[in-house]
């Protein structure tokens, strides 16, 4: 399972974190149970900070 993005000192790349999201979907087989789900809707707001940094970085 993915690490939570709150103890990370660095963050991810979007890209990286996209690759998490789908592993999960991939292991859960479409069907995530309350943990993964748990999980995934870290992973979503880590990845949507993600854009917004890479977003940032590119303007």
């Amino acid at each position: 399972m993915a690490s939570f993005s709150s103890y990370r000192r660095t963050p991810r790349s979007a890209a990286s974190v996209n690759a998490d999201i789908r592993a999960l979907w991939a292991r859960a087989r479409g069907r995530l149970s309350a943990d993964e789900r748990v999980a995934y809707d870290l992973l979503v707001v880590e990845w949507a900070a993600a854009v917004r940094g890479e977003q940032r970085r590119a303007a």
